[in-house]
């Protein structure tokens, strides 16, 4: 399990059809084969490491519905290591299983902060709730407004700075988790 606040960023620096290998932070020490890290919102597994990289295998489905295959070297993703049972709780229950990809539709600046809107799949508007969590490419956020196919969430100085959310531009696509709390609700319904 994850939370969605974002420990590091890491350049792509070997990308094929089956692996992605990325630089590995230094404060990432604690890693070991085996070990899960959620990429841009979606859990891999460390499949191979050295001192100044990880290596994870990456299955065909999960390149086909996640931001994975449009990852070129020299790119930089999100990272964060799954959260120790004893480890302090702060964002979201995240499982980093990324179910579908929207594409960014609207970037407004609004003093130090951005708001971020989203195209998301039809099937998801279900899910998502204004003052709701949803994670776009690892990250922890707040529903600001959510309406037909769209969802908008404000971006604060932190987070621009922390994660790649920041460089998004229009048309670019971000991997998406809603909330498996309100989708297990709705589903019981």
């Amino acid at each position: 399990m994850f939370t969605g606040i974002i420990e590091a960023t890491a350049k792509v620096i070997a990308q094929g059809s089956s692996r992605l290998t990325l630089e590995r932070p230094g404060a990432f020490d604690d890693v070991k084969l085996g070990s899960s890290i959620s990429v841009s919102g979606v859990c891999l597994t460390v499949a191979a490491m050295d001192a100044r990289s990880l290596t994870f295998d990456v299955m065909p489905e999960t390149v086909r519905i996640t931001t994975i295959g449009d990852w070129t070297i020299g790119d930089l993703v999100n990272l964060e290591r799954a959260l120790p049972a004893h480890g302090r709780f702060e964002g979201h229950v995240v499982q980093g299983h990324a179910e579908a990809t929207g594409e960014v539709t609207g970037l407004e600046k609004r003093g130090s902060d951005v708001r971020l809107t989203v195209r998301v799949p039809a099937e998801m508007k279900r899910v998502i709730v204004p003052k709701g969590s949803i994670c776009l490419d690892g990250v922890s956020l707040t529903v600001a407004d959510a309406a037909n196919d769209f969802c908008t969430v404000a971006l604060i100085p932190m987070t621009l700075q922390s994660t790649t959310l920041g460089t998004k531009r229009m048309g670019d696509r971000v991997n998406i988790e809603t909330d498996i709390l309100v989708r297990t609700l709705l589903a019981s319904r």
